[in-house]
């Protein structure tokens, strides 16, 4: 580690917690990002600010005005350019270290497992349930921590699913029967500073997970009213009809 990366990160070094060893861990390990709006964009900054090694960030979409108001990855000139373009460019001005893959495409579920086959982490920071469950399952066929958060009105929920670390559940548990959610911040509105609030929330337990694994709580849901500042904790079981991780008896 040089001078300059002792300067950068120095504030977290000093942590007991990290030290040089959890920054080295750090700068070695490997995150994918589902999504770069809302959620996406204070999560990836983060990471890429405390120095995580290398993102792969993915998303389909162009950056539109209604966007700007909860996505301050992009700005009013990254108008019409692909998202993941706008964070690319913010990023690398961030942090010129990071190492950079960008998937601009929707995934399938074999592009999911294929974008995640040398991650650490994933971090769910899409916006729809069918996103969603297959991020899950993806992450439950190759065995890696899912950091998922979600955000509508002033309500927000975050929670780590870690496959095959005892009897964690997964994503697919807690809406097990649910084929769509019948609301989104399109259709209902998000309050702004929510979505930054979670998604930092998500690279706190990204980091964490690198870093502290056994510090992370798995299979509890966050959930967060903003409006009351209140935090009520959900142990979620695993549900062995689950049709992603039923219990194989």
């Amino acid at each position: 580690m040089d001078d300059n990366q002792l300067l950068r990160y120095g504030r977290q070094i000093l942590l007991p917690q990290i030290d040089i060893e959890g920054q080295a861990r750090l700068f070695a390990s490997s995150v994918l990002i589902i999504g770069l709006g809302g959620l996406g964009s204070p999560a990836s900054t983060y990471l890429a600010a405390a120095g995580v090694g290398h993102l792969t960030i993915n998303d389909f979409d162009t950056v539109d005005l209604s966007n700007l108001q909860r996505q301050p990855l992009h700005t009013t000139d990254d108008l019409g350019k692909p998202k993941t373009e706008s964070a690319y460019n913010a990023l690398k001005r961030l942090n010129p270290e990071v190492r950079l893959t960008v998937i601009d495409r929707r995934l399938d579920d074999a592009g999911l497992e294929d974008a995640m086959r040398d991650a650490d982490v994933v971090l769910d920071c899409s916006d729809n349930l069918a996103t969603r469950f297959a991020v899950n399952r993806a992450c439950f066929s190759q065995g890696k921590p899912l950091v998922s958060g979600a955000v509508i009105r002033f309500e927000g929920q975050l929670a780590v699913f870690r496959p095959g670390i005892g009897e964690s559940p997964c994503y697919n548990c807690l809406y097990q029967g649910v084929d769509e959610l019948g609301e989104t911040c399109t259709q209902t509105g998000v309050v702004a500073p929510l979505p930054g609030v979670i998604g930092s929330l998500q690279a706190l337990e990204a980091i964490k997970l690198i870093t502290l694994p056994d510090s992370v709580r798995t299979g509890v849901v966050m959930l967060f009213d903003a409006l009351t500042m209140d935090w009520q904790k959900l142990v979620l079981p695993r549900n062995s009809g689950c049709p992603t991780c039923r219990i194989q008896g």
